[in-house]
């Protein structure tokens, strides 16, 4: 593959310069460990995605960068330089490095990788890369997921390496493979899913070529790990676009087999059974509670705005009048939620979390115009636990329908709902629902000894905090023995 750096530096304009000699000037550590691995008769160059966000302006503190040291010279380079090296991806020719500098009177901590040139592949049963040195920055380049990804900037000369058109694709706004589409996703088939991240992230389209090959080749994905599956997965909901990215999963068949009930929303209708499109659906809800955040992405909500619905194909009835109906799909889906995430690898708590919002996200519709008691009110928010205010935002999401009037009447109603919590968590302190009398208590006042008892007494108690708020001490003593009374 010829180099292309003169006909690529003549088309820089002032303002790529610019963003290339800026990420240099703002990371000095750059250039002294360029220097570094010079004196020791090696090359370096920043690539990747440090390169690419840098012309995008949008460079952080982590930065990527490629030489043709092998592991263990990297690891003598960076020693005696690095505040903190991490060996975790050394397997694969990954070093990681941290450098505390002080730039422009401001003191950054950077993380930094330096990989040895590599190709990596799968053959057609491992879940796993196998990884091989290489000798040439181009060689390294081409195995790289998409040109946007594969331009570097050598160091300390800051010669622009960019042999297969990624500052063209960059303008364009457009994700191609440096090589064929059909061998870049046989090495490594995470790289369609990446593509979907990437589209969702960065707000770029991707190439026709590229979405055939992903559509072909979709099963390939199989062979992938849960665990990488995941970690994409998350970066694209986590994403600024993830209708994009998520939209291309299911129209390419990657969604069949990392995320199926995804697909499986876009239920067919037709004159006859009309209801709403739910996969559709599903997508304005995300976006809905994406614009709710308050503190930034929030992978919990998201992931629960994406799944909510997803008991609704397999509780689907066509009533006798004509309606459709979706009876305790919140159950069915809650139970598909923690099956799926499982699945994925997900954390126990995250598994949690999530299907308790899905299991949750229609108790709301009960409220109606705020005929609920005390008690209800209670029990919602105990129910929701430290989920409440993400059991507001799913809630509020999840009106999306074009009737102004219904959706003012929704909105309302819902305001009412939380100023009536507000109003008896500042009563009750409501966040911490317990009875009025503990476990010691019980005893004592009962006369018996730690056993089964103490904790049926305590759901008594519990039970009836929860139907008439807090008690007085001796009304709480007088209830008590009363059911003990009826126990005996």
């Amino acid at each position: 593959m010829p180099n292309a750096n003169e006909d690529n530096l003549s088309a820089l304009s002032q303002v790529q310069h610019r963003a290339v000699s800026e990420l240099l000037r703002v990371a000095p550590v750059a250039d002294e460990l360029a220097r570094r691995f010079q004196e020791a008769g090696f090359s370096l160059a920043l690539v990747g995605g440090s390169v690419r966000d840098a012309l995008l302006g949008r460079l952080g503190n982590d930065l990527d960068f490629t030489t043709d040291a092998r592991p263990e010279d990297v690891l003598k380079i960076v020693r005696p330089w690095a505040d903190a090296v991490w060996e975790v991806g050394i397997a694969f020719g990954t070093v990681g490095v941290q450098k505390d500098a002080r730039v422009e009177d401001v003191d950054r901590s950077f993380q930094i990788e330096v990989t040895t040139y590599r190709s990596e592949a799968y053959d057609r049963t491992s879940r796993k890369p196998e990884v091989s040195y290489g000798d040439s920055i181009e060689e390294d380049l081409v195995r790289r997921d998409f040109t946007v990804n594969a331009m570097a900037v050598a160091l300390p000369e800051k010669e622009f390496i960019d042999p297969y058109g990624g500052l063209g694709d960059l303008a364009a706004r457009v994700l191609r493979t440096p090589g064929t589409p059909e061998a870049s996703f046989s090495d490594d088939p995470l790289r369609m899913m990446r593509a979907a991240r990437f589209a969702a992230q960065l707000d770029f389209e991707v190439a026709p070529e590229v979405v055939t090959a992903m559509t072909e080749m979709s099963g390939r994905i199989e062979i992938v790990s849960a665990e990488r599956v995941r970690d994409e997965l998350n970066k694209l909901i986590l994403s600024a676009h993830p209708r994009k990215g998520l939209a291309l999963l299911v129209d390419t068949g990657l969604a069949d087999h990392v995320l199926p009930e995804l697909p499986a929303l876009r239920l067919e209708s037709d004159e006859h059974h009309r209801h709403k499109d739910v996969y559709e659906h599903t997508l304005i809800v995300l976006e809905q509670a994406i614009e709710l955040e308050e503190n930034g992405p929030d992978l919990t909500l998201r992931l629960a705005a994406l799944l909510h619905d997803i008991g609704k194909p397999r509780t689907r009835r066509f009533e006798n009048d004509g309606r459709v109906s979706f009876h305790h799909h919140e159950v069915v889906g809650a139970k598909m939620t923690k099956k799926r995430m499982l699945a994925l690898k997900y954390s126990n708590e995250l598994v949690k979390d999530v299907s308790r919002l899905v299991e949750l996200h229609l108790r709301f519709h009960g409220y109606g115009t705020g005929e609920w008691t005390d008690s209800a009110v209670r029990r919602y928010v105990r129910d929701a636990g430290p989920l409440l205010d993400r059991l507001h935002k799913l809630t509020r999401s999840d009106c999306t329908t074009r009737n102004k009037r219904r959706a003012a009447a929704l909105s309302r109603a819902y305001d009412g709902l939380e100023e009536r919590i507000a109003q008896l968590q500042e009563q009750e302190e409501l966040d911490s629902i317990r009875p009025d009398l503990d476990g010691n208590q019980i005893m004592e006042i009962l006369g018996v000894r730690p056993g089964p008892v103490i904790g049926r007494a305590y759901k008594f108690l519990l039970e009836l905090r929860l139907e008439n708020g807090p008690m007085e001490h001796e009304a709480a003593v007088a209830a008590l023995k009363e059911w003990w009374a009826s126990e005996s």
